[in-house]
């Protein structure tokens, strides 16, 4: 009984032409009513076609191969197949491996990297294109998003450049590429500029462009990264016009489901979004770029949630995850923000971690200082590619480790004084260790940052209702420090030599080289007189120094001028460590330019302003509070 069941399901699984042959030999041997129930029964099985992912060879990443191997994935998804191509779409049988460099020595014309079908065409992979684009000012994001993907095993992706010299860079890269012909400028572009503005309407202009190719086009944000191949989560939803991310920061689910569509009360995100070639989306893509081109005032997302939300509902059926909108025909499903993460689910709230789930995206939203916030943001989280020089830095690192007493992390309320006393706590060991920093010519690792309070825009009592923040938590630097302006070239005569800095999760990151790591010296703080507890360079033991509290500028300049060729030196504390700038021209120069190195918190209820600035040298000030300010002319920071 059991070879039949075995040869049985052979056939039911089989391609119809292997059917036909099948049904000849069973007709010979059993009876019709047999033959008509099998055939029957084989129908509601899904075919081995070759265009669906399950066929496809694995991946180098097995959770992102596999559904058998993915924790993510539900019951009912082992029955679910992808959208097979259309029988008139030619398929990419043979990828064109990234990051082969061209044996070429000349840079090909610029028109063979014009848009089209054709060009798209020699990408896809199972009718999927993968796609993001941006200007030369952002393509160490690009390489890292292409990176992110490449690891995964996914090559079905095309970048659109915006100047042609990120053209010219990526094709001399080995990266796929075509010219959007958007003459855009090179540089950055600041979040809500007129540049910024225009680069969300070349989406919409790229998306309206690329549907009519009939391709389901993966839409992304060059600020965001895969950390797990997205493909097979998409094809659980075949039937969905538009799958997209959101900001939502409440769980609406707790597993990997799709969110709750009438749960979700933020704005949908035009950073992550799924399109598939349908009447209906064709037609949202259409007005969007109609909408965006009729007015230069509109964001490309508040466009994309005005259309989207013009009707809401109901959802497509009694058991389905997806809802009718926009036309009342087009098929809308919203991203669980759990694994499809923001920058608040992921580095605020970590909130897949919470629900114990694997996340498919990082995208770093919610937010601040700009590009360098979000480049910091991803060096945090391991997920940026630098260079190797990056972590070998000339003059090597310093780092040190914080001491927090458990009463300012843990007793009392969370509240906007117990913040803060942990905050300022903080500041001031950093503070000495930038200072430490300049005078060795080191580039100081900064130390997680715990905070008791989230930082928005708005009045908050402390983290969000509904939310999963857990309090106090490790919070990215750019909640307390402007990363962007500790990473600026500051006019050295008036404030001082530049002070380096990388994120404080530098020494976990893989990329971090052993030659590096070998060379490491522990300086362990005591109290001159103490024992053999004097200023010198002689170690007590391999690798570790007792050096004096309190030492002076000269003091800490002599002693470790005997270790510069040591790439780390690591403090065991930074509490008490420096006595103070010997030179008064020095030190106001130090001060100027690290005043400027901290932020605001945001945001205070029922006060206009409502946020606080943090202060660098609040310990001088025997009257400092964490208070706003308290009129217009005293809305400035501490300098």
């Amino acid at each position: 009984m059991g070879g039949w069941r075995n040869w049985y399901q052979e056939v039911v699984n089989s391609k119809p032409l292997f059917l036909t042959i099948y049904t000849t030999v069973i007709v010979g041997i059993v009876v019709s009513s047999f033959y008509v129930f099998s055939a029957v029964y084989s129908s509601s099985f899904p075919s081995t076609d070759s265009s669906n992912w399950l066929s496809s060879p694995p991946l180098s990443i097995p959770d992102s191969s596999n559904i058998s191997q993915a924790p993510n994935f539900s019951q009912h998804t082992m029955t679910m197949r992808t959208i097979p191509p259309p029988a008139s779409q030619p398929q990419s049988t043979g990828l064109k491996p990234i990051w082969e460099v061209p044996k070429t020595e000349k840079m090909p014309p610029l028109k063979t990297f014009q848009l089209s079908k054709e060009l798209v065409e020699q990408r896809v992979k199972d009718n999927v294109i993968i796609m993001t684009f941006g200007n030369f000012a952002f393509m160490d994001f690009i390489l890292t998003w292409v990176k992110h993907l490449t690891d995964l095993g996914i090559s079905n992706l095309l970048i659109g450049a915006m100047d042609t010299k990120l053209v010219e860079a990526l094709y001399w890269k080995g990266v796929p590429v075509f010219d959007m012909g958007s003459h855009l400028s090179t540089l950055d572009v600041g979040w809500g500029s007129p540049t910024f503005h225009k680069m969300g309407r070349e989406k919409a202009i790229l998306i309206d462009s690329v549907l009519p190719f009939g391709y389901e086009l993966l839409m992304c944000d060059t600020d965001m990264v895969w950390l797990k191949n997205p493909l097979p989560y998409l094809a659980r939803y075949p039937d969905a016009d538009i799958l997209t991310s959101s900001d939502q920061v409440v769980p609406t689910v707790v597993d990997d489901r799709l969110d709750i569509w009438h749960q979700v009360t933020a704005s949908y995100n035009v950073g992550i979004f799924h399109w598939r070639p349908t009447d209906s989306a064709k037609k949202l893509a259409k007005e969007w770029k109609e909408m965006l081109l009729a007015d230069d005032k509109i964001w490309d997302q508040t466009g994309f949630n005005d259309l989207i939300r013009r009707q809401l509902g109901p959802s497509v059926d009694g058991d389905s995850e997806l809802a009718y909108a926009y036309d009342g025909n087009l098929k809308l499903g919203v991203l669980p923000a759990s694994i499809f993460c923001s920058g608040h689910t992921y580095f605020v709230q970590a909130m897949y971690q919470q629900l114990r789930l694997e996340p498919y995206a990082v995208h770093t939203t919610f937010q601040y200082a700009g590009t360098e916030g979000k480049r910091h943001r991803l060096r945090e989280g391991m997920f940026f590619y630098d260079p190797p020089e990056y972590y070998d830095a000339p003059g090597g690192f310093l780092l040190f480790k914080p001491s927090i007493p458990k009463s300012l992390l843990l007793d009392g309320e969370h509240t906007v004084e117990s913040h803060f006393s942990l905050i300022n706590y903080q500041i001031k060991q950093i503070r000495t260790a930038l200072a430490i920093a300049s005078l060795l010519n080191r580039t100081l690792v900064m130390p997680p940052l715990w905070c008791r309070l989230d930082r928005l825009w708005f009045p908050h009592p402390g983290v969000l209702v509904g939310s999963l923040t857990r309090q106090p938590f490790i919070c990215p630097l750019d909640h307390v420090f402007e990363v962007n302006i500790m990473l600026k070239e500051l006019a050295p005569e008036e404030f001082g030599h530049g002070i380096r800095i990388r994120e404080y999760s530098f020494f976990d990151n893989p990329s971090m080289p052993q030659q590096v790591v070998d060379s490491w010296l522990e300086v362990q703080l005591c109290q001159e007189g103490a024992g053999d507890c004097h200023a010198s360079s002689n170690t007590t033991q391999l690798g570790v120094l007792k050096f004096p509290k309190h030492s002076s500028e000269e003091t800490l300049k002599t002693v470790f001028s005997s270790f510069k060729d040591v790439k780390v030196i690591q403090f065991s504390s930074m509490q008490d460590a420096f006595q103070g700038f010997t030179d008064k021209t020095i030190e106001e120069k130090f001060k100027r330019r690290v005043k400027r190195y901290l932020g605001i918190w945001c945001c205070v209820d029922n006060h206009t302003p409502g946020h606080i600035y943090y202060d660098m040298y609040w310990d001088e000030k025997p009257d400092w509070k964490p208070l706003p300010p308290q009129t217009p002319e005293d809305d400035h920071p501490p300098w």
